[in-house]
């Protein structure tokens, strides 16, 4: 009797127990991204120490050739680093978590690829500029989506359709993004594949300054969805028995998902590779609970800003970040598809 009595005690505790680790982890990874995001100021042909970086950003004083340095040249790249990492790291997440499969990533169904698609055909074919070109991706993402999502959608959403229709579309996008480049002339053809490999120093101020707003309004939405996520989890059933609107819920969590990708493809171009990861190492450091939507957009801006790093600072010649997160996402995912391949996950 003794013991049935301790049971809610030990789980209480133990629950307590895992949400002061994933809160610690959070506040770590959090401390990270803050660390990268301010070394990507430092470095550089002039460095520059971080109380001078801190204190220009925050015009606690001024200094004329360090403030120009850093928030004329410097600011809006790790700007566009962190804010981009984010949106990737969460919506990864989303995707992962809503659709149940580790495979599940804006990268692979659709999502991107409609964005280059748009992005690709007003460099090409219009000779737009860089506002223009964010917008057409922001455009191209949101088509996708709805297309896919049609697509798929068979009284109600299941992850393993919404996976194969999406990596149908995808494809479907990308081979109308190699015609059109091979029909470009040369300098058209080499700046669309500038943007399709993707760097987060391409963006103009407007675009970047949406992108920003867009994480302020819809983090706090995010953070409030987690709980609904958490149920969705455990099956339609299992969620509908439980109370939970259950297609509401999940079209309002991947329309915020879709929104973040298509903002952040619109800002840097279709980086690879860091919504896909970022999610199972957040999950991996901080369990599947309390913190996990925050822990993945921190992984995500680290993973980025690092990326940004190693390709402009470590490497003797400069590439694009999406090079970078290409080297280490590509081994990820052969690892990650024979993994699923022995467990029979991967539908």
């Amino acid at each position: 009797m003794t013991e049935l009595l301790d049971t809610p005690t030990r789980v209480g505790t133990g629950r307590g127990a895992r949400n002061r680790r994933a809160y610690l982890m959070t506040a770590m990874l959090a401390a990270g991204a803050f660390a990268l995001f301010v070394l990507t100021m430092m470095v550089g042909s002039y460095s520059v120490s971080a109380p001078d970086v801190i204190a220009s950003v925050l015009h606690l004083r001024e200094n004329p050739s360090v403030d120009f340095i850093v928030r004329d040249l410097r600011l809006p790249t790790a700007v566009a680093g962190l804010a981009v990492g984010i949106a990737l790291g969460i919506s990864g997440l989303l995707f992962q978590r809503l659709l149940g499969n580790p495979l599940a990533s804006p990268d692979f169904v659709g999502i991107s690829s409609g964005a280059s698609l748009f992005a690709v055909s007003a460099i090409v074919l219009l000779n737009a500029g860089s506002t223009f070109v964010s917008g057409s991706a922001l455009l191209g993402a949101l088509v996708s989506s709805i297309m896919i999502y049609l697509l798929a959608w068979r009284d109600g959403i299941t992850g393993y359709r919404f996976i194969l229709i999406g990596i149908g579309v995808s494809q479907l996008m990308m081979s109308l993004v190699g015609y059109i480049v091979s029909h470009a002339s040369i300098h058209e053809a080499r700046e669309a594949m500038t943007w399709l490999v993707g760097s987060v120093g391409q963006a103009g101020s407007g675009e970047l300054r949406t992108l920003v707003v867009a994480l302020v309004i819809l983090l706090p939405l995010i953070l409030a969805l987690e709980r609904p996520l958490r149920v969705l989890e455990l099956g339609d059933d299992t969620a509908k028995a439980l109370g939970a609107r259950v297609e509401l819920c999940r079209l309002a969590l991947l329309a915020v998902s879709i929104v973040l990708v298509g903002f952040a493809v619109a800002v840097a171009g279709p980086i690879m590779f860091v919504a896909l990861i970022a999610a199972p190492i957040a999950q991996r450091l901080v369990g599947r609970g309390a913190g996990c939507v925050a822990a993945a957009g921190c992984v995500g801006a680290i993973i980025t800003l690092g990326a940004d790093l190693v390709s402009h600072q470590v490497l003797p010649v400069d590439l694009p970040t999406g090079v970078i997160t290409g080297l280490i996402g590509a081994p990820y995912l052969i690892w990650l598809l024979v993994t699923v391949n022995k467990e029979g996950r991967g539908g």
